[in-house]
């Protein structure tokens, strides 16, 4: 019998059947949804020759040996939420979807910790921690869908990542399989180890190129008594950078700092009336002088809350053309998740690169992003998270003109090369993946490139846990071609 790597797609499926049971063993058509995630750009279609869920992290581990032993290539897949095609099958194999694995293991609300499975979702995960009195404070979007095993495999961010920390700051510990098909379990509940590398770490972020995450030691954190949001509008570029750098001179630190610029802002504004309570006139609640806004959220108890929002209050006054102060969080929230909808509708499509500036060179790097965009003949825009510098920097577009696509491309080979001069990073929260693949060669020393391919070596030696993803050097072959 030929290996069944060498074998039809038909014969995998039912070499795997046997792993999972075949009704968890899955024809992958080009059309699925287990070939593709939200990147929605050329190049990035999955051609997996079989999707398989298992049911255990026991399961997960019987998969990657049969693959190992097989050399068939396998890419792990949470809620499929991801934005830079790090869960796309581009090498075909399987895609081991963690959809089934959504147990929590264990949940104890006094000692501030829970156990949940990788594809438990990060709503739920954040529901139960609040059901408890205890809070899970990443929330990287889509948590209807997305899962906290791809949530940790991406280190994912969002808005409160300034005071709180990225998701690899509340794992103690994880439970993975690591090739040629091991269960593992790196770190613990131990307040204080620091005994031998930090396997967890490297675990963390990985994007299922080092193994594949099962399940996950959370450490949780008392819920905050009060949180306040406003809403701060100033009237340029310039001085809401100016704004935020000064916040921190002040020794503050709020939980939240995000940002829009000008474009944004305007694009927004209709919904920002909206979810105010407003006619939905722009103009309404948006001042017509305001060229950037600041979210801005502080925490605590309710007294450490209140003094924060004076303090914040005392820092901005003089720059601010108007502050708002939402009585519905919850509202404001959705205003804001609804920023990628929004930009998209304006032409159709969009083409948005996930960077991170040092703060203090945020405006500079802004500024230069939205000359870029122009000399292409494209509109721009950008938001994010302005505390820690990450900008989500978007040129609009219309998908069925591929000069228009090509030109965002062009942008964004010039925004890398931007950031990086500017001492900054390719990728804020979102990832490598597979679109991004080979930008470390331009951010790292040559020593430090060699110690990451080292690493993937030793964690996979054949090369085929997500293979193509994550890469520090650009490949001189790629087998994908755009659609």
């Amino acid at each position: 019998m030929l290996p069944v790597a060498l074998a039809s797609p038909s014969v995998m499926r039912s070499e795997l059947s046997r792993v999972v049971g075949a009704e968890h063993v899955l024809e992958a058509p080009a059309g699925s949804r287990y070939n593709r995630d939200e990147s929605r750009r050329r190049g990035v279609q999955g051609r997996a020759e079989a999707v398989v869920l298992p049911g255990s992290a026991e399961e997960v581990a019987a998969v990657l040996r049969w693959c190992y032993a097989h050399d068939v290539p396998i890419v792990a897949r949470g809620g499929g939420t991801g934005m830079m095609g790090g869960a796309v099958a581009t090498h075909g194999g399987v895609v081991c979807s963690l959809e089934r694995l959504r147990r929590v293991r264990e949940l104890e609300p006094a000692l501030w910790r829970m156990l949940p499975e990788a594809g438990v979702r990060t709503r739920d995960v954040r529901r139960l921690a609040r059901e408890n009195g205890l809070f899970f404070a990443p929330d990287p979007g889509a948590s209807e869908q997305s899962q906290i095993g791809g949530n940790v495999a991406t280190n994912a961010g969002g808005p409160h990542a300034l005071k709180y920390g990225v998701t690899g700051a509340w794992v103690a510990g994880l439970e993975a399989v690591l090739a040629p098909g091991e269960l593992v379990e790196v770190g613990g509940w131990a307040g204080k180890d620091v005994a031998g590398y930090d396997l967890k770490s490297l675990l963390i972020g990985s994007e299922g190129t080092l193994g594949v995450i099962t399940a996950v030691r959370l450490r949780l954190l008392p819920a905050p008594e009060a949180a306040i949001a406003l809403v701060v509008f100033l009237r340029t570029r310039a001085e809401g950078c100016a704004a935020i750098e000064a916040v921190f001179a002040a020794g503050l630190r709020p939980s939240v700092l995000d940002f829009l610029d000008g474009d944004t802002l305007g694009m927004l504004a209709d919904a920002y009336a909206a979810a105010r309570g407003g006619a939905g006139v722009q103009g309404a609640v948006v001042p017509a002088e305001a060229g950037f806004a600041l979210i801005a959220e502080v925490d605590g108890t309710r007294a450490e809350a209140r003094a924060q929002r004076g303090a914040l209050l005392e820092t901005l006054a003089g720059a601010a053309v108007a502050v708002d102060e939402p009585s519905d969080a919850e509202a404001l929230w959705r205003w804001r998740d609804a920023i990628n909808g929004v930009v998209t509708g304006v032409r159709g499509g969009k083409v948005s690169q996930d960077v991170a500036f040092p703060v203090e060179r945020l405006a500079e790097g802004l500024t230069r992003f939205e000359a870029i965009a122009t000399s292409h003949g494209l509109r721009s825009c950008a938001w994010g998270h302005g505390g820690d510098g990450n900008v989500h920097a978007t040129v609009l577009v219309d998908p069925s003109r591929e000069a228009e696509l090509d030109a965002a491309e062009a942008v964004g080979e010039e925004l890398f090369a931007l950031v990086i001069s500017l001492g900054g990073s390719i990728a804020g929260e979102h990832g490598v993946g597979w679109l991004k693949r080979g930008r470390l060669e331009s951010q790292w020393d040559r020593r430090a490139l060699e110690c990451h391919e080292q690493i993937k070596r030793a964690f996979d030696p054949k090369g085929l846990l997500n293979p193509g993803t994550k890469l520090a050097r650009y490949p001189a072959r790629s087998p994908v071609t755009s659609n």
